[in-house]
């Protein structure tokens, strides 16, 4: 089920400017919308209730809106807006339609943008024009759904290849038309810097001057988290919350670690694929809430987690939490290898009893929209008196392997309903409500960390 957001009213779709124009043509904008005039538009405010800063080393948008596919805010973040646009792109350029980002639709969209350079229309393949995406015509794009929450200020960061030729800027506005009070719209703004890695780098300083004083302010940091990067490092100190999505890391690992370090310097970190552990968490403690089974609990010395191959930070992380929940202490780990890279962790619980862990990565035919997505779980116990068997599975992944590891008779068994805002920009609108630490985030992370600190050892 998709969620549908509100039509909007574009009040300055984007235009460029130098970087010193930034604030006196957004002030600009609202003076010409801040009372109605002859009724083409009604009276339009800018929004005052957070900043969001974007950080996106991902190209796609910026070549889709070069080419002509995309004409929205380049926001840096991906939704059915972009989701269309490359399906256009792909159509044109005959390529396999899927409407997602792949290495062979970013090599032709690279390939047309260079061949474009100083051409006026834009030709497909065979030399017709291609048409342009319609703003609105594959639903409204994911800022603008977050706009419709909380309409803000979003500042992307969009660093490229290439020469180093400065900084280019763009302003933009939009508004969501159900945000209304008394005639008026609150209306969210787009301001988009571009350049490569090193002339972003030289701006820095001026980055926390575009965010609204006195207001939260987010940082969506869409590459590995490293106070050794001095941009990340500048703007972490800016904001009141740093939000990364683990689910897209390239080294896991390597990367879980270094967010813990993050952790542990007191920076406040949300992770978007944290978040999406929600069902399992609450599914697993709620099998032990029946009073017949609470004591039960303490019994379970088995762990076993599926996941889809490719990435382990979701059950890693679900594993932490657990352990952290029962106060166990991970004390060593190996690494089986094999078709389903087996892992096995060791635990020691508070009274001396040995729990054994296992992750298996399952290989999957049709990997889901999120990377390393949790599959399958069971809990229990070498003790055969005890009530503590749970197995939970997700809708598409099935219970079968559980089943197949015996004592499924035995077994509380339950499925994970998957959730519809599962992608990280609906998880992001949700995440955009809170800020501050999330303890119980920090103490599941502390575990994690020292499990990985045994695969390093």
């Amino acid at each position: 089920m998709a969620t549908k957001s509100a039509p909007l009213v574009s009040l300055q779709p984007p235009k460029d400017i130098s970087i010193s124009e930034i604030e006196s043509e957004l002030s600009q904008i609202w003076q010409s919308y801040s009372s109605t005039g002859d009724g083409a538009y009604p009276a339009a405010t800018r929004a005052a209730t957070f900043s969001l800063v974007v950080y996106e080393p991902e190209e796609t948008q910026q070549l889709l809106a070069a080419l002509g596919f995309y004409t929205g805010p380049i926001d840096g973040i991906d939704g059915p807006r972009t989701d269309s646009a490359l399906e256009a792109a792909q159509k044109s350029f005959k390529l396999p339609v899927t409407g997602k980002s792949n290495p062979e639709t970013v090599a032709r969209l690279r390939e047309e943008v260079a061949k474009k350079r100083g051409q006026a229309v834009t030709l497909d393949v065979n030399g017709s024009a291609i048409p342009q995406y319609a703003q609105d015509a594959g639903g409204s794009g994911v800022a603008d759904a977050i706009a419709a929450a909380n309409p803000c200020r979003i500042l992307a960061l969009c660093p490229m290849a290439g020469e180093d030729e400065g900084v280019t800027a763009q302003v933009s506005a939009y508004c969501p038309v159900q945000k209304q009070t008394g005639g008026s719209l609150i209306c969210c703004e787009y301001i988009t810097l571009r350049g490569t890695e090193a002339a972003i780098e030289r701006i820095a300083g001026m980055l926390p001057a575009l965010l609204i004083g006195d207001l939260p302010k987010f940082l969506w940091w869409k590459a590995t988290p490293d106070l050794e990067n001095s941009l990340f490092k500048r703007l972490s100190e800016s904001c009141n919350s740093i939000i990364i999505d683990s689910s897209h890391f390239n080294d896991p690992k390597a990367e879980l670690l270094q967010v813990q370090s993050l952790l542990e310097s007191g920076i406040p970190i949300s992770d978007l694929n944290w978040r999406r552990l929600a069902a399992w968490q609450e599914l697993s403690a709620e099998a032990f809430d029946p009073p017949e089974r609470r004591a039960s609990i303490k019994e379970i010395d088995r762990v076993t987690l599926d996941y889809e191959k490719g990435n382990p930070t979701q059950p890693l992380m679900y594993l932490g939490w657990l352990a952290s929940r029962l106060q166990w202490q991970p004390v060593s780990h190996q690494q089986e290898g094999g078709d389903y890279e087996i892992e096995r962790i060791q635990f020691v619980a508070a009274d001396g009893r040995q729990i054994e862990a296992e992750l298996a990565a399952i290989p999957t035919a049709d990997s889901g929209d999120i990377p390393g997505d949790l599959i399958a779980l069971r809990l229990t116990s070498t003790n055969a008196n005890a009530d503590c068997c749970t197995v939970l599975c997700s809708e598409t992944g099935g219970c079968m392997r559980m089943e197949a590891g015996g004592g499924a008779q035995s077994c509380r068994i339950q499925q994970v309903t998957p959730l519809f805002d599962q992608k990280a920009e609906n998880l992001l609108g949700q995440q955009l409500q809170r800020w501050g630490r999330d303890r119980l985030y920090e103490e599941s992370m502390a575990v994690t960390a020292a499990i990985l600190k045994l695969v390093g050892g």
